[in-house]
Protein backbone atom coordinates (compact mmCIF):
# COMPACT_ATOMS: atom_id res chain seq x y z
CA UNK A 1 0.00 0.00 0.00
CA UNK A 2 1.14 3.95 -0.68
CA UNK A 3 0.36 6.03 1.94
CA UNK A 4 1.62 9.38 1.14
CA UNK A 5 1.87 12.04 4.46
CA UNK A 6 1.82 15.50 3.74
CA UNK A 7 3.88 17.17 6.29
CA UNK A 8 6.51 16.75 8.11
CA UNK A 9 5.84 17.82 11.69
CA UNK A 10 5.47 16.25 14.55
CA UNK A 11 2.06 14.61 13.56
CA UNK A 12 3.07 13.68 10.32
CA UNK A 13 6.55 11.89 10.74
CA UNK A 14 4.86 10.47 13.52
CA UNK A 15 2.45 9.17 10.94
CA UNK A 16 5.16 7.98 8.49
CA UNK A 17 7.47 6.24 11.05
CA UNK A 18 3.80 4.27 12.24
CA UNK A 19 2.71 3.87 8.51
CA UNK A 20 6.43 2.11 7.62
CA UNK A 21 6.27 0.03 10.70
CA UNK A 22 2.96 -1.40 9.69
CA UNK A 23 4.73 -2.73 6.28
CA UNK A 24 3.39 0.45 4.07
CA UNK A 25 5.54 2.19 0.99
CA UNK A 26 5.38 6.10 2.78
CA UNK A 27 6.38 9.49 1.17
CA UNK A 28 6.54 11.94 3.19
CA UNK A 29 6.19 15.77 1.26
CA UNK A 30 7.48 19.00 3.08
CA UNK A 31 7.10 22.85 2.18
CA UNK A 32 9.95 23.64 3.77
CA UNK A 33 13.27 22.65 3.82
CA UNK A 34 13.41 22.23 7.96
CA UNK A 35 11.46 19.26 9.66
CA UNK A 36 9.52 19.63 12.53
CA UNK A 37 6.63 22.22 12.03
CA UNK A 38 5.70 24.38 14.43
CA UNK A 39 7.83 22.57 16.65
CA UNK A 40 11.35 22.92 15.00
CA UNK A 41 14.53 24.07 15.02
CA UNK A 42 15.66 28.10 14.95
CA UNK A 43 18.92 29.29 13.90
CA UNK A 44 20.27 32.68 15.48
CA UNK A 45 23.58 34.12 16.83
CA UNK A 46 24.74 35.38 20.18
CA UNK A 47 25.77 38.74 20.56
CA UNK A 48 28.95 38.31 19.41
CA UNK A 49 28.14 36.89 16.32
CA UNK A 50 28.72 32.91 17.47
CA UNK A 51 26.04 30.75 15.73
CA UNK A 52 23.65 29.50 18.09
CA UNK A 53 20.74 26.90 17.43
CA UNK A 54 16.94 27.53 19.01
CA UNK A 55 13.37 26.58 18.70
CA UNK A 56 10.26 28.19 16.98
CA UNK A 57 8.92 28.64 20.25
CA UNK A 58 10.25 26.84 23.78
CA UNK A 59 8.34 23.39 24.75
CA UNK A 60 8.21 21.21 27.12
CA UNK A 61 6.98 17.61 27.20
CA UNK A 62 5.70 15.53 30.98
CA UNK A 63 6.26 12.03 31.82
CA UNK A 64 2.65 10.96 31.14
CA UNK A 65 3.17 11.77 27.10
CA UNK A 66 3.76 7.93 26.46
CA UNK A 67 2.93 8.05 23.01
CA UNK A 68 5.58 10.39 22.37
CA UNK A 69 8.28 9.02 24.43
CA UNK A 70 7.46 5.74 22.94
CA UNK A 71 7.98 6.61 19.61
CA UNK A 72 11.01 8.68 20.21
CA UNK A 73 12.96 5.02 21.54
CA UNK A 74 11.59 3.63 18.81
CA UNK A 75 13.73 5.66 16.31
CA UNK A 76 16.71 5.21 18.54
CA UNK A 77 16.60 8.66 21.30
CA UNK A 78 18.66 7.97 24.02
CA UNK A 79 15.64 9.57 26.31
CA UNK A 80 18.05 10.66 29.77
CA UNK A 81 20.23 11.91 27.03
CA UNK A 82 18.15 13.91 25.08
CA UNK A 83 15.79 15.14 28.19
CA UNK A 84 16.43 16.40 31.57
CA UNK A 85 13.89 14.73 34.19
CA UNK A 86 12.49 17.48 36.88
CA UNK A 87 10.30 16.41 39.32
CA UNK A 88 6.94 18.59 39.36
CA UNK A 89 8.18 21.79 40.25
CA UNK A 90 6.80 25.74 39.54
CA UNK A 91 8.92 27.80 41.76
CA UNK A 92 9.11 31.45 41.40
CA UNK A 93 12.80 33.31 41.88
CA UNK A 94 12.27 33.95 45.34
CA UNK A 95 12.01 30.26 45.70
CA UNK A 96 8.39 29.88 46.95
CA UNK A 97 6.17 28.12 44.92
CA UNK A 98 4.84 24.05 43.97
CA UNK A 99 8.43 21.97 44.23
CA UNK A 100 7.98 18.43 44.98
CA UNK A 101 10.92 17.84 47.76
CA UNK A 102 13.90 15.53 46.63
CA UNK A 103 12.08 12.84 49.24
CA UNK A 104 9.01 12.13 47.62
CA UNK A 105 10.58 12.87 43.79
CA UNK A 106 10.51 8.70 42.90
CA UNK A 107 7.10 8.33 44.78
CA UNK A 108 4.59 6.52 42.79
CA UNK A 109 1.56 9.43 41.51
CA UNK A 110 -0.14 10.87 43.24
CA UNK A 111 1.75 10.80 46.26
CA UNK A 112 4.95 12.68 44.36
CA UNK A 113 2.20 15.64 43.61
CA UNK A 114 0.33 15.31 47.05
CA UNK A 115 3.87 15.94 48.60
CA UNK A 116 4.59 18.43 46.08
CA UNK A 117 1.25 20.50 47.35
CA UNK A 118 1.72 19.60 51.04
CA UNK A 119 5.33 21.27 51.24
CA UNK A 120 4.23 24.63 48.75
CA UNK A 121 6.47 27.17 49.99
CA UNK A 122 4.94 29.99 50.90
CA UNK A 123 1.12 29.22 50.92
CA UNK A 124 -1.07 28.63 54.32
CA UNK A 125 -2.11 24.87 55.47
CA UNK A 126 -5.46 25.95 54.63
CA UNK A 127 -4.39 26.58 50.59
CA UNK A 128 -2.77 23.36 50.75
CA UNK A 129 -5.30 21.30 51.80
CA UNK A 130 -7.97 22.99 49.79
CA UNK A 131 -6.22 21.85 46.35
CA UNK A 132 -5.52 18.42 47.68
CA UNK A 133 -9.57 18.49 48.60
CA UNK A 134 -10.13 19.32 45.13
CA UNK A 135 -7.62 17.27 43.53
CA UNK A 136 -8.97 14.21 45.08
CA UNK A 137 -12.59 15.42 44.40
CA UNK A 138 -11.67 15.40 40.27
CA UNK A 139 -10.19 11.74 40.70
CA UNK A 140 -13.35 10.56 42.46
CA UNK A 141 -15.05 12.21 39.29
CA UNK A 142 -13.34 10.46 37.14
CA UNK A 143 -11.62 13.71 35.84
CA UNK A 144 -14.95 14.15 34.07
CA UNK A 145 -17.36 17.25 34.31
CA UNK A 146 -19.87 19.32 32.15
CA UNK A 147 -18.26 20.39 28.77
CA UNK A 148 -19.29 23.15 29.09
CA UNK A 149 -17.53 24.40 32.58
CA UNK A 150 -14.77 26.93 32.07
CA UNK A 151 -11.69 25.74 34.17
CA UNK A 152 -12.36 29.04 36.38
CA UNK A 153 -16.05 27.28 37.05
CA UNK A 154 -14.16 24.44 38.42
CA UNK A 155 -11.88 25.74 40.42
CA UNK A 156 -14.09 28.40 41.90
CA UNK A 157 -13.91 27.09 45.43
CA UNK A 158 -10.29 26.87 45.39
CA UNK A 159 -8.12 29.97 47.28
CA UNK A 160 -6.94 33.24 45.08
CA UNK A 161 -3.50 32.16 45.62
CA UNK A 162 -3.76 28.89 44.51
CA UNK A 163 -5.53 30.02 41.26
CA UNK A 164 -2.66 32.29 40.86
CA UNK A 165 0.31 30.72 41.54
CA UNK A 166 -0.73 26.82 40.12
CA UNK A 167 -3.60 26.90 38.18
CA UNK A 168 -3.64 29.50 36.26
CA UNK A 169 -0.44 28.99 35.26
CA UNK A 170 -0.58 25.24 34.30
CA UNK A 171 -3.70 26.47 32.45
CA UNK A 172 -2.07 28.94 29.96
CA UNK A 173 0.97 27.09 29.50
CA UNK A 174 -1.34 23.49 28.60
CA UNK A 175 -4.38 25.13 26.92
CA UNK A 176 -2.99 28.31 25.83
CA UNK A 177 -5.97 30.34 27.39
CA UNK A 178 -6.76 32.08 30.89
CA UNK A 179 -8.74 30.10 33.29
CA UNK A 180 -12.23 32.52 32.04
CA UNK A 181 -11.93 30.63 28.90
CA UNK A 182 -10.56 27.37 28.87
CA UNK A 183 -12.23 24.00 28.96
CA UNK A 184 -12.23 22.86 32.42
CA UNK A 185 -13.01 19.10 30.60
CA UNK A 186 -9.41 19.19 28.38
CA UNK A 187 -7.92 20.88 31.53
CA UNK A 188 -8.79 17.68 33.42
CA UNK A 189 -7.60 15.77 31.21
CA UNK A 190 -3.88 16.92 31.44
CA UNK A 191 -4.43 17.20 35.40
CA UNK A 192 -5.49 13.46 35.61
CA UNK A 193 -2.25 12.20 33.03
CA UNK A 194 0.41 14.49 34.77
CA UNK A 195 -0.67 13.93 38.96
CA UNK A 196 -2.53 10.57 38.60
CA UNK A 197 -1.60 8.89 35.43
CA UNK A 198 1.09 6.35 34.45
CA UNK A 199 4.42 7.58 33.89
CA UNK A 200 6.11 6.29 30.45
CA UNK A 201 9.91 5.49 29.59
CA UNK A 202 10.58 5.01 33.30
CA UNK A 203 9.70 9.07 34.39
CA UNK A 204 6.87 9.83 36.92
CA UNK A 205 3.67 10.61 34.97
CA UNK A 206 4.48 14.54 36.82
CA UNK A 207 7.71 14.81 35.57
CA UNK A 208 8.46 17.63 33.58
CA UNK A 209 11.03 17.20 30.59
CA UNK A 210 12.89 19.71 29.25
CA UNK A 211 14.79 19.25 25.73
CA UNK A 212 18.24 19.63 26.24
CA UNK A 213 18.58 19.55 22.22
CA UNK A 214 16.82 21.80 19.53
CA UNK A 215 13.06 20.52 19.01
CA UNK A 216 14.14 18.96 15.10
CA UNK A 217 16.55 17.15 16.44
CA UNK A 218 14.62 15.51 19.51
CA UNK A 219 12.44 13.53 17.07
CA UNK A 220 11.48 14.69 13.57
CA UNK A 221 15.68 13.95 12.83
CA UNK A 222 15.52 11.27 14.00
CA UNK A 223 12.62 10.00 12.59
CA UNK A 224 13.71 10.20 9.35
CA UNK A 225 17.16 9.16 9.87
CA UNK A 226 15.07 5.89 11.36
CA UNK A 227 13.21 5.92 8.07
CA UNK A 228 16.36 5.83 6.17
CA UNK A 229 17.80 3.02 7.93
CA UNK A 230 14.89 0.87 8.83
CA UNK A 231 12.90 1.32 5.72
CA UNK A 232 15.44 3.01 2.92
CA UNK A 233 13.69 0.93 0.12
CA UNK A 234 9.89 1.89 0.84
CA UNK A 235 10.13 5.18 2.68
CA UNK A 236 11.40 8.69 0.70
CA UNK A 237 11.12 12.50 2.50
CA UNK A 238 10.42 15.06 -0.17
CA UNK A 239 11.46 18.21 1.29
CA UNK A 240 10.67 21.56 -0.41
CA UNK A 241 7.58 20.25 -1.92
CA UNK A 242 3.98 21.57 -1.40
CA UNK A 243 1.14 20.11 -2.46
CA UNK A 244 -2.13 22.01 -3.62
CA UNK A 245 -3.77 19.42 -5.67
CA UNK A 246 -5.75 16.81 -4.49
CA UNK A 247 -8.15 14.88 -6.71
CA UNK A 248 -10.65 11.56 -5.73
CA UNK A 249 -9.37 8.62 -7.61
CA UNK A 250 -11.27 5.49 -7.61
CA UNK A 251 -9.01 3.48 -5.41
CA UNK A 252 -7.47 6.20 -3.74
CA UNK A 253 -5.90 10.15 -3.86
CA UNK A 254 -3.82 11.80 -6.79
CA UNK A 255 -1.94 14.54 -5.47
CA UNK A 256 -0.01 17.59 -7.35
CA UNK A 257 2.05 20.17 -6.10
CA UNK A 258 5.78 21.80 -7.09
CA UNK A 259 6.50 19.65 -10.06
CA UNK A 260 5.09 16.49 -8.54
CA UNK A 261 1.70 14.62 -9.65
CA UNK A 262 1.28 11.05 -8.26
CA UNK A 263 -1.45 8.47 -6.69
CA UNK A 264 -1.39 6.96 -3.52
CA UNK A 265 -3.76 4.24 -2.47
CA UNK A 266 -4.03 6.20 1.04
CA UNK A 267 -3.20 10.57 2.39
CA UNK A 268 -2.44 11.51 5.58
CA UNK A 269 -2.85 14.89 5.62
CA UNK A 270 -1.02 16.28 8.62
CA UNK A 271 -0.18 20.58 7.99
CA UNK A 272 -1.90 22.85 10.28
CA UNK A 273 -5.32 23.00 9.84
CA UNK A 274 -5.65 26.65 8.80
CA UNK A 275 -3.20 25.02 5.56
CA UNK A 276 -5.31 21.61 5.42
CA UNK A 277 -8.82 23.72 5.41
CA UNK A 278 -7.77 26.24 2.39
CA UNK A 279 -6.00 23.40 0.45
CA UNK A 280 -9.12 20.66 0.78
CA UNK A 281 -11.60 23.31 0.42
CA UNK A 282 -9.83 24.55 -2.21
CA UNK A 283 -9.44 21.07 -4.21
CA UNK A 284 -13.42 19.82 -2.53
CA UNK A 285 -15.26 20.60 -6.39
CA UNK A 286 -18.31 18.71 -5.38
CA UNK A 287 -17.17 16.79 -2.58
CA UNK A 288 -19.60 17.18 -0.02
CA UNK A 289 -17.48 15.16 2.60
CA UNK A 290 -14.27 17.06 2.15
CA UNK A 291 -16.11 20.31 2.33
CA UNK A 292 -17.77 19.77 5.35
CA UNK A 293 -14.20 18.38 6.80
CA UNK A 294 -12.57 21.49 5.83
CA UNK A 295 -15.28 24.03 7.17
CA UNK A 296 -14.72 22.27 10.26
CA UNK A 297 -11.15 23.08 10.87
CA UNK A 298 -11.61 26.56 9.17
CA UNK A 299 -14.17 27.19 11.85
CA UNK A 300 -11.11 26.89 14.61
CA UNK A 301 -10.31 29.65 16.61
CA UNK A 302 -6.45 30.43 17.27
CA UNK A 303 -4.28 32.09 19.81
CA UNK A 304 -0.37 32.95 19.82
CA UNK A 305 2.48 32.20 21.33
CA UNK A 306 5.24 34.27 21.93
CA UNK A 307 9.08 33.15 23.33
CA UNK A 308 11.83 35.75 23.53
CA UNK A 309 14.75 34.73 23.78
CA UNK A 310 17.11 36.97 25.56
CA UNK A 311 20.95 36.93 26.71
CA UNK A 312 23.14 37.89 29.88
CA UNK A 313 26.94 36.53 29.66
CA UNK A 314 27.24 33.97 32.05
CA UNK A 315 23.33 33.85 33.49
CA UNK A 316 22.43 31.10 35.63
CA UNK A 317 18.83 30.81 37.10
CA UNK A 318 18.16 28.46 40.66
CA UNK A 319 16.53 26.07 38.37
CA UNK A 320 16.33 24.85 34.69
CA UNK A 321 12.87 26.14 34.48
CA UNK A 322 11.03 28.82 36.79
CA UNK A 323 7.47 30.38 37.05
CA UNK A 324 7.17 34.18 36.61
CA UNK A 325 4.94 36.22 38.90
CA UNK A 326 1.90 37.85 37.84
CA UNK A 327 2.35 41.93 38.71
CA UNK A 328 -0.75 44.26 39.81
CA UNK A 329 0.14 45.62 36.05
CA UNK A 330 -0.51 42.48 34.19
CA UNK A 331 0.56 44.50 30.74
CA UNK A 332 3.61 44.98 32.51
CA UNK A 333 4.33 40.97 32.89
CA UNK A 334 3.35 39.03 30.20
CA UNK A 335 5.85 36.27 30.40
CA UNK A 336 4.27 33.10 32.58
CA UNK A 337 7.77 31.00 32.47
CA UNK A 338 11.45 31.38 31.67
CA UNK A 339 14.09 28.68 30.98
CA UNK A 340 17.57 28.61 31.35
CA UNK A 341 18.79 27.01 28.17
CA UNK A 342 22.61 26.87 29.65
CA UNK A 343 21.59 24.26 32.25
CA UNK A 344 19.45 22.02 29.08
CA UNK A 345 23.18 22.41 27.13
CA UNK A 346 26.45 24.02 27.91
CA UNK A 347 26.61 25.86 23.87
CA UNK A 348 23.48 27.80 25.30
CA UNK A 349 24.90 29.01 28.52
CA UNK A 350 23.47 33.03 29.11
CA UNK A 351 20.49 32.62 26.70
CA UNK A 352 17.24 32.30 28.64
CA UNK A 353 13.67 32.33 26.86
CA UNK A 354 11.02 33.74 28.28
CA UNK A 355 7.33 32.26 27.30
CA UNK A 356 3.83 34.26 26.79
CA UNK A 357 1.18 32.01 26.06
CA UNK A 358 -2.01 33.72 24.88
CA UNK A 359 0.05 36.62 23.63
CA UNK A 360 -1.28 39.34 22.25
CA UNK A 361 0.06 42.97 20.92
CA UNK A 362 3.26 44.12 18.75
CA UNK A 363 6.35 42.44 18.49
CA UNK A 364 8.82 44.76 19.75
CA UNK A 365 6.24 46.06 22.07
CA UNK A 366 6.18 42.23 24.10
CA UNK A 367 9.64 41.85 23.64
CA UNK A 368 10.66 45.21 25.80
CA UNK A 369 7.82 44.50 28.38
CA UNK A 370 9.28 40.83 28.78
CA UNK A 371 13.16 42.34 29.04
CA UNK A 372 11.73 44.73 31.61
CA UNK A 373 9.79 41.85 33.63
CA UNK A 374 13.02 40.05 33.55
CA UNK A 375 15.15 42.76 34.97
CA UNK A 376 12.41 43.16 37.59
CA UNK A 377 12.05 39.50 38.68
CA UNK A 378 15.79 38.18 37.93
CA UNK A 379 17.99 40.89 38.71
CA UNK A 380 19.28 40.64 35.21
CA UNK A 381 20.52 43.25 32.86
CA UNK A 382 19.38 41.02 29.27
CA UNK A 383 20.06 41.65 26.03
CA UNK A 384 17.71 40.55 22.97
CA UNK A 385 18.25 37.54 20.23
CA UNK A 386 15.70 36.86 19.03
CA UNK A 387 11.76 36.98 19.43
CA UNK A 388 9.05 34.43 18.26
CA UNK A 389 6.06 35.13 17.41
CA UNK A 390 3.68 32.15 16.86
CA UNK A 391 0.28 33.54 15.60
CA UNK A 392 -1.73 30.49 15.23
CA UNK A 393 0.23 28.21 17.59
CA UNK A 394 -2.39 26.48 19.43
CA UNK A 395 -6.48 25.87 18.69
CA UNK A 396 -8.52 27.77 20.93
CA UNK A 397 -9.32 24.93 23.74
CA UNK A 398 -13.36 26.19 25.07
CA UNK A 399 -15.65 24.82 26.56
CA UNK A 400 -17.72 22.28 24.21
CA UNK A 401 -15.81 23.29 21.38
CA UNK A 402 -16.29 20.15 18.15
CA UNK A 403 -13.19 19.56 16.86
CA UNK A 404 -12.59 18.20 13.28
CA UNK A 405 -12.19 14.26 13.16
CA UNK A 406 -8.97 12.07 12.01
CA UNK A 407 -11.54 10.69 8.88
CA UNK A 408 -12.06 13.35 6.15
CA UNK A 409 -13.38 11.27 3.04
CA UNK A 410 -12.16 7.47 2.42
CA UNK A 411 -8.47 6.99 2.14
CA UNK A 412 -8.03 10.30 3.50
CA UNK A 413 -7.09 11.17 7.29
CA UNK A 414 -5.95 13.83 9.13
CA UNK A 415 -3.26 14.07 11.44
CA UNK A 416 -2.76 17.44 14.13
CA UNK A 417 -2.42 18.61 17.17
CA UNK A 418 -5.77 20.08 16.56
CA UNK A 419 -7.74 16.70 15.72
CA UNK A 420 -10.30 15.20 17.53
CA UNK A 421 -8.60 13.91 20.89
CA UNK A 422 -8.55 14.26 24.89
CA UNK A 423 -5.50 16.51 25.05
CA UNK A 424 -5.10 20.12 23.90
CA UNK A 425 -2.33 21.19 21.64
CA UNK A 426 0.38 19.64 22.43
CA UNK A 427 3.64 17.61 21.11
CA UNK A 428 1.02 14.06 22.61
CA UNK A 429 -1.72 15.28 20.71
CA UNK A 430 0.22 15.31 17.70
CA UNK A 431 2.39 12.68 18.05
CA UNK A 432 -1.10 10.48 19.02
CA UNK A 433 -2.87 11.75 16.09
CA UNK A 434 0.34 10.70 13.86
CA UNK A 435 -0.05 7.24 14.74
CA UNK A 436 -4.23 7.22 14.97
CA UNK A 437 -4.03 8.15 10.86
CA UNK A 438 -1.67 5.57 10.37
CA UNK A 439 -3.42 3.25 11.71
CA UNK A 440 -6.69 4.03 10.12
CA UNK A 441 -4.82 3.88 7.13
CA UNK A 442 -3.96 0.67 7.63
CA UNK A 443 -7.61 -0.85 8.11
Amino acid sequence: MKVAVVGAGWAGMAAAVEAAGLGMDVTVFEATRTLGGRARALPADKPDGSPLTLDNGQHILIGAYSDTLALMQRVGLDLPQVLMALPLSLPFPDGTGLQTPAWAARWPAPLDALAAIATARGWTWGERLALMRASLAWRRAGFRCEPTLTVDNLCEALPGRVMQELIEPLCVSALNLPSAQASAAVFLNVMRDALFGHGAAGFSASNLLLPRTDLSRLFPEAAAQWLQQHHGQSSRIQMGTRITGLQSLASGWQLSGDGISEAFDRVVWATPASVAAQTLLANADDNEVLASWALAAHALHFTAITTVYAFAPGARLSAPMLALRAEPDAHAAPAQFVFDRGQLNPADTGVLAFVVSASSGERDELQARVLQQGARQLGLALQPLITVVEKRATFACTPGLERPGPLVAPGLFAAGDYVHGPYPATLEAAVRSGVAAARLAND
